[in-house]
């Protein structure tokens, strides 16, 4: 456990201070350890008399104990700033989360390595949005993306359920606590997104219910931890286009197909490709964006490959490579790896470049 977790903790609980207060406590006592226990006077001084009086007397009666072990019997996993499973992502925001809390397996992801997509939309699709989102969930699902949404009605629970029906994980933020299921309707959704290793995360505390605001700032974490958003259909004051709101403002990529201008759900998407968005009408267009397409191509080629190719095609798809340079990294015969590559040359699988190297051939 993490020695300043009864702190985190402390101020999370406490609902008169988000982010943004937080970090000007942090900014004037150095720490969330000195920030928590305070003067009375110096948290009068910074939060005003109203607010300060509400916070001493929340910390006099906070029981650290008592709410770390309902966390563990709901099987809730608390990551604050400090934790090494804290996602990178969120402490490039102006208002980085005082803390996450998880259902799942946390270390079923790799915040780093792992590529992260949102995918929203409204909560009453039609027919045509429904298509769209499953199959650019679907199809960017396979090809290893983590899908992110908000496990609303409609287009998020299209989109975290196409991810799921591929085998692959997902990602759900909400705008509640992570033990309340909302909305209702989406409950098999929910333990099914626990149940498969995939994660459903919060900032707001246990037992927290939803308020308007709490979706708004559930959707910059949407957006904050995705490397692009696609908005499949949307009204002209959804939340998926503030979701595509924060993307811009934090340098991410939005991406909209094109929509029938006769759709009221289509202005979402219309606007933003009005604004400058990528227009997408194939899952290729988002994976060229990012370089995926290649990778995509590698895997499914590795999968046709007989065994004794696959090795040399993993290092080549790495850099380019010399007969002699191959043997010693396989450690084989230089006249076993001649013929394979000679072989893979033949099939069109790898070429020679300029320098007498042998390299993928694109």
């Amino acid at each position: 456990m993490n020695d300043n977790l009864p702190y985190y903790l402390g101020f999370s609980y406490f609902p008169g201070i988000g982010p943004m207060r937080f970090d000007a406590f942090l900014a004037r006592f150095g720490n969330v350890k000195e920030a928590f226990e305070a003067s009375s006077s110096h948290i009068l001084s910074t939060l005003g008399p109203a607010l300060g009086g509400k916070f001493i007397t929340f910390r006099s009666s906070f029981d650290f104990e008592t709410e770390y072990h309902k966390l563990i019997a709901k099987k809730i996993t608390v990551v604050t700033r400090e934790d090494v499973h804290f996602p990178p992502q969120f402490h490039e925001l102006p208002d980085t989360p005082i803390c996450l809390y998880v259902k799942g397996d946390i270390a079923n992801v790799n915040w780093s390595e792992d590529f992260f997509f949102a995918v929203v939309g409204t909560r009453k699709p039609t027919e045509y949005g429904k298509q769209i989102t499953k199959k650019f969930a679907r199809e960017l699902a396979k090809t290893g993306v983590v899908i992110v949404s908000g496990m609303a009605m409609g287009i998020d629970g299209i989109a975290h359920w196409e991810a799921l029906h591929e085998g692959k994980r997902t990602i759900a933020f909400l705008g509640c606590g992570v033990n309340i299921i909302y909305p209702w309707t989406n409950r098999d959704l929910y333990h099914r997104i626990i149940d498969s290793g995939s994660l459903i995360i919060s900032e707001f505390p246990p037992d927290k219910t939803t308020i308007k605001g709490h979706f708004v700032a559930r959707n910059r974490l949407i957006s904050g931890l995705s490397r692009g958003v696609l908005v499949t259909e949307g009204l002209i004051n959804s939340g998926s286009l503030i979701t595509a709101r924060y993307a811009l403002a934090q340098g991410k990529d939005v991406f909209a197909p094109p929509s029938p201008i006769t759709s009221h759900q289509s202005q979402a998407p219309n606007l933003l490709l009005k604004e400058g968005a990528v227009l997408v009408t194939d899952v290729e267009d988002i994976l060229e964006e990012y370089g995926l397409k290649q990778k995509e191509i590698i895997t499914q080629k590795l999968k046709l490959l007989p065994e004794e190719q696959k090795q040399l095609y993993q290092l080549l798809c790495q850099e380019a490579f010399t007969p002699d340079e191959l043997a010693r990294s396989v450690r084989a015969p230089i006249s076993q790896v001649l013929t394979l590559v000679s072989t893979m040359e033949i099939s069109g699988i790898v070429e020679k470049n300029e320098q007498g190297k042998y390299q993928i051939r694109v």
